[in-house]
């Protein structure tokens, strides 16, 4: 199944790097634009389908398998050293964040003060990491994998725990841009996986709306945060009502 999800993910690419639309892939599968993004949404391509649309690429599956080797080798993870050396500095992570949210150096210095030799300094740390490749002029190229992740419950994300319920969810979630929905229920281990499964989706399809608005102006993209999160909990002021 993850080698689906990174295929698909792939040809996504392939098909925004080629100028074609779900409309064009609506159009040469002879189904609606609706049932295309579904088949993209559950992950549900057959090798026919697949190859219809590589030919109308003018590409091979091959060359899409080929691709996914070099996303392979790309960086999917950092180590809990480079983690703790990023959360431990305020300068290092924001540019970090930054560069994950596909900002140039330009746009960077612009947004944030910070100065060109600081943030140079803190991009050639990036660089060594191979988080990003750093190019003359101080362009950046970004070497994570579509599916990089800080580690679960590392340095960055206790980080980020440490902030959310004072900063994050101190909020009224009130605004035209916001939304909170606190769900409640019981699920049987199954239902769990398969909620668990969508989530990922959900955070998948999050970041590939993040990478396909990386071209646009700065300007135009105001950063925003998602908190995805399922657990066993009961509230706490509930338990003292529940029969042992």
């Amino acid at each position: 199944m993850a080698q689906t999800v990174a295929l698909l993910d792939t040809l996504k690419r392939a098909l925004r790097a080629h100028g074609k639309t779900y409309a064009d892939v609506a159009i040469k599968l002879e189904i609606s634009v609706a049932s295309v993004k579904r088949l993209f949404a559950e992950r549900s391509m057959s090798l026919e389908r697949l190859d219809r649309i590589c030919a109308m690429l003018n590409l091979e599956v091959s060359d899409l398998l080929r691709q996914l080797g070099e996303d392979d080798r790309q960086l999917a993870q950092l180590t809990e050293e480079q983690e703790r050396e990023i959360a431990g500095d305020m300068l290092l992570l924001l540019v970090a964040v930054s560069v994950l949210n596909r900002l140039t150096t330009d746009d960077i210095l612009e947004r944030f003060h910070i100065d060109r030799h600081q943030c140079i300094r803190k991009l050639a740390w990036l660089d060594r990491q191979g988080f990003i490749e750093l190019l003359p002029k101080d362009r950046i190229r970004l070497r994570v994998a579509a599916n990089f992740a800080w580690l679960p419950d590392g340095p960055i994300q206790r980080f980020f725990q440490q902030k959310l319920s004072a900063e994050y969810f101190g909020a009224r979630f009130s605004g035209p841009q916001e939304r909170l929905l606190v769900l409640t229920g019981m699920l049987s281990d199954a239902s769990r996986q398969n909620f668990v499964r969508r989530l990922d989706r959900l955070a998948a399809e999050f970041e590939e709306l993040n990478r396909e608005d990386g071209g646009l102006p700065v300007s135009q993209r105001p950063g925003y945060t998602v908190v995805l999160a399922v657990r066993p909990w009961i509230f706490g002021a509930f338990a003292g009502y529940i029969r042992d």
